[in-house]
């Protein structure tokens, strides 16, 4: 009977107890020391630098290190970001206009809430080129742009038109069965996001590929059983009945007032897409008041100052209190939010 009492207790302690863990290395000599984690719900941004992604900031010390840590992630695997740059913060809203960014280095990997993840320095300094965790979906992302850089070497071997259309069609056929062999649907969506953009060339064998292939439904029906209730899935269904739609409509199977149709279907679907950003900004600002239920009245008016950069001394002023009230106070604040310094609380509160 003890046994099984000790048994529950510790299971009960490790869950209450799980946090994530993610940490590394950049250089400090070509890179500015703040580090971003951001949560990618969109797959069709997962490349850029995205300012309203971001859901934490640290500062890497003298050797470049940084981690990032807590609890508050989310307990089913999604996708994150980590990402460095050169950008000064009055700098950020111009050069990541659209999510582009040339100054920028990043990395995307799968995790959830229990995960540990370290990236360290690869040969020559470069950052964000390994990653290792314990959760053994986490890298393959890397995988996905290694073979992608693989696919760019083959297309410059010979740059005609020839080589171009033959190689169009063996990658598309080699990239979408390397994201099904990888067994994780949201890593597939990185492929899927690639090989049915508008833009790609790759975007006519897609269009061609959707009119008889199975594996989208197969797709839909992976990313329905593992991940139900995220974003991804519900973006992936009404890309996919629209561009089935306007298939449809292409090749005349439609009825005549389709574009009504279709303009419905495209508000719903942005209402829903809308939904669920809603969704996930509720859930944040439910963090940000649980975190702030922990402080007490005074604690939570220091905290205030805090956040608007204002000095001990100026918050010792405000408030009537001493310098050293204020210190004590800013520390129990530390101490109850689990942070080491107030870029730490900032990034708790301030997206």
């Amino acid at each position: 009977m003890r046994i099984k009492i000790l048994f529950v207790f510790l299971a009960v302690a490790s869950v209450c107890n799980a946090q994530y863990s993610f940490s590394g290395f950049t250089n400090p000599e070509e890179w500015d020391r703040s580090v971003y984690l951001s949560i990618v719900e969109d797959y069709r941004k997962m490349s850029g630098v995205y300012s309203e992604q971001i859901i934490a900031k640290t500062t890497a010390d003298s050797t470049g290190y940084f981690e990032f840590k807590g609890n508050m992630l989310d307990a089913e695997n999604r996708i994150y970001r980590i990402h460095v740059d050169r950008c000064s913060e009055d700098q950020q809203g111009i050069n990541h206009f659209n999510g582009h960014c040339n100054d920028s280095e990043a990395l995307l990997f799968i995790a959830k809430n229990t995960d540990s993840l370290k990236l360290p320095l690869s040969f020559g300094d470069q950052v964000f080129c390994s990653v290792e965790s314990n959760n053994p979906k986490a890298n393959a992302f890397v995988q996905i742009d290694s073979l992608k850089n693989d696919m760019r070497f083959a297309y410059g071997e010979f740059r005609s038109e020839a080589n171009r259309k033959l190689n169009n069609k063996k990658w598309f056929k080699t990239l979408q069965s390397f994201g099904k062999a990888l067994n994780e649907p949201i890593a597939e969506l990185y492929i899927y996001s690639y090989l049915s953009d508008r833009s790609s060339d790759l975007h006519s064998y897609y269009v061609e590929d959707l009119k008889q292939n199975d594996y989208y439904d197969h797709l839909k029906s992976r990313l329905e059983t593992t991940y139900p209730n995220a974003s991804y899935t519900q973006q992936y269904t009404n890309e996919l009945e629209a561009d089935r739609y306007m298939l449809a409509a292409s090749t005349g199977n439609s009825p005549s007032n389709w574009h009504v149709l279709l303009y419905i279907f495209l508000g719903l679907s942005l209402i829903l897409n809308l939904f669920f950003l809603f969704q996930f900004w509720k859930r944040n600002q439910s963090k940000i008041e649980d975190l702030k239920a922990k402080l007490s009245k005074q604690e939570q008016v220091v905290l205030e100052h805090l956040l608007l950069d204002k000095s001990n001394k100026d918050i010792a002023e405000a408030l009537f209190l001493s310098v050293s009230t204020v210190k004590t106070h800013t520390n129990n604040i530390y101490k109850k939010l689990n942070v080491q310094s107030r870029d730490d609380a900032k990034s708790l509160f301030i997206k």
